[in-house]
């Protein structure tokens, strides 16, 4: 399925969980905090984590209908199906904008970020806001366990951003740790947002594991492509500088494999940097990615990536045949391609 068709067919259901988000901002009392969350959460991005929720419950509701009882493309999810969507993109949301006054990034996505119109004070205070907000919202729709899978969700993307910083600082060059960052970082939210749309359906245990298999595996393919990106993309279109998880000193899985293939002499130059201040970092970013790209940094995590997705997908092979399962196999493939 290419791009623009998988895009036409999730593209009602991306306009109405944009439409559920607007309407739940609508009741926020302070002009200020709704100006700074309509910043953040209307400022791009492309709605991945709720149109999983979205579909995986389609999914789930199609595959546990009596054959015949009426068409798949019939199946209208319930209002509150979409509020609960909503709670993985407030909380998406809310980390971006504590991660960008923790950075102290000037843009996000090729415009400034909160924090370079607004104090810090006021961005960590709306992200506290969008957090506290997606997880009662996540209490009440979706009951205790529903909580339960998003608290212990969130519990492991914080986890992940302090392995992240001890990383860092201590050029870990594990695979093993780089992908424990990975699956607390990205994976564990997507894969939340698929079992709890299988969990509101109903769906049995076994799909529930399945399409939480599903969305770890799609969350660290994703961030693996997001940091082949970091060097090969395009500015104008990632709305990212290139470079800079080089710059601030990130070890991702292109840097890890050259790193831990190439000769000692070339490996220690790239140290030196690494230990070095980001200033430095920044002045040799093209030298960088030649090294990586010399010693098949970029091939090796393509492929890895390549193989992630082929995990992803063959978890849904518990599923019928079915439009929803397609959109999902269409989303995964997405991320191998995506620019941006």
């Amino acid at each position: 399925m290419n791009k623009e068709k998988l895009l036409a067919l999730v593209q009602p259901d991306i306009d109405r969980i944009n439409e559920t988000m607007r309407s739940e901002l609508a009741e926020t009392g302070n002009s200020l905090l709704v100006q700074i969350l309509e910043h953040g959460i209307f400022n791009g991005g492309k709605r991945i984590r709720p149109l999983l929720t979205i579909l995986a419950a389609r999914l789930c509701a199609f595959t546990g209908m009596p054959e015949g009882l009426a068409p798949e493309d019939e199946l209208q999810p319930p209002v509150n199906l979409y509020r609960l969507a909503m709670v993985f993109e407030f909380l998406h949301g809310a980390s971006l904008l504590h991660d960008d006054v923790i950075d102290n990034a000037g843009e996000r996505r090729g415009n400034p970020s909160a924090n370079a119109v607004w104090s810090n004070t006021h961005v960590i205070l709306a992200g506290d806001y969008l957090h506290t907000r997606a997880m009662t919202l996540a209490g009440v729709i979706g009951g205790g366990h529903v909580l339960s899978l998003i608290g212990n969700a969130t519990s492991a993307m914080i986890e992940a951003e302090f392995l992240q910083i001890q990383t860092a600082e201590g050029i870990n060059l594990s695979e093993e740790n780089y992908f424990a960052v990975l699956r607390g970082k990205t994976g564990a939210l997507i894969g939340a947002a698929c079992e709890v749309g299988a969990y509101f359906a109903d769906a049995s245990e076994e799909y529930q594991a399945a399409l939480r298999t599903y969305g770890n595996a799609l969350g660290l393919a994703f961030q693996v492509v997001d940091d082949l990106l970091d060097y090969l993309g395009d500015r104008q279109k990632t709305g990212k500088a290139v470079g800079n998880d080089f710059v601030e000193g990130k070890m991702t899985l292109p840097l890890i494999y050259a790193l831990n293939n190439c000769p000692q002499k070339e490996g220690d130059d790239i140290m030196v940097l690494l230990r070095g201040e980001s200033d430095e970092r920044q002045a040799h970013i093209d030298l960088a990615r030649r090294f990586i790209e010399k010693h098949e940094g970029f091939t090796y995590a393509r492929q890895g990536a390549e193989t992630l997705v082929e995990a992803a997908i063959e978890a849904l092979t518990v599923f019928p045949d079915c439009q929803a399962r397609k959109n999902l196999e269409g989303l995964a493939h997405y991320v191998l391609t995506r620019k941006k």
